[in-house]
């Protein structure tokens, strides 16, 4: 339909349209977007217990729940850098203890000092291989690693055995990933 001028009612009308919407579009898409960023961004939610580590169980010959009373365990690990750190410090009446492991390392290594109170120091080391998994939740969480574990070996001095029960390292601190049974010591 043509309108008194000769032209098409129609296509002007879009003109008018567009010569409207265009500026406003310039100005209120990149200040929709940054909106939706900002929300995004605040929306994240973080783990709040981030910390991997594994989780060691006292076991008897028997595979029953032992404990170490009196006697006190520290445990000693050297880092990426080539400083020793303290892990566990004179730790005594447990049945289960925790230890953080390496992100990156393929293998920890773990210094054991068992000492009772007749005035024994009792020393193990303890190896353990992993594959190391990265897990990224989010640009807004920290960088955190997952891992599987592969083997663990020791030289037997104070340690009778330590065995793997559940391979996957991650956020889940209800898990246990050892057993481990000392020797008797007295």
């Amino acid at each position: 339909m043509k309108s008194e001028n000769g032209h098409n009612s129609n296509s002007s009308f879009t003109a008018r349209v567009w010569s409207i919407l265009l500026p406003l579009a310039t100005i209120l898409l990149p200040l929709t977007s940054q909106l939706l960023l900002l929300n995004s961004c605040t929306s994240i939610d973080c783990p709040v217990q981030n910390r991997v580590y594994t989780v060691y169980n006292l076991v008897k010959s028997d595979a029953t729940t032992d404990t170490i009373e009196v006697d006190t365990l520290t445990i000693t690990s050297h880092r990426a850098n080539g400083t020793d750190t303290t892990l566990l410090n004179r730790l005594s009446r447990f049945t289960t203890y925790e230890l953080d492991i390496s992100y990156s390392q393929p293998e920890d290594t773990f210094f054991y000092e068992l000492r009772d109170t007749l005035g024994g120091v009792y020393l193990d080391t303890v190896w353990i291989k992993k594959e190391n998994t990265p897990h990224f939740e989010s640009v807004d969480c920290q960088a955190t690693f997952f891992h599987r574990l592969t083997a663990v070996r020791s030289t037997h001095n104070i340690i009778d055995t330590i065995r793997i029960i559940n391979p996957i390292v991650n956020y889940d601190a209800s898990i246990q990933h050892f057993n481990i049974h000392f020797k008797a010591r007295y």
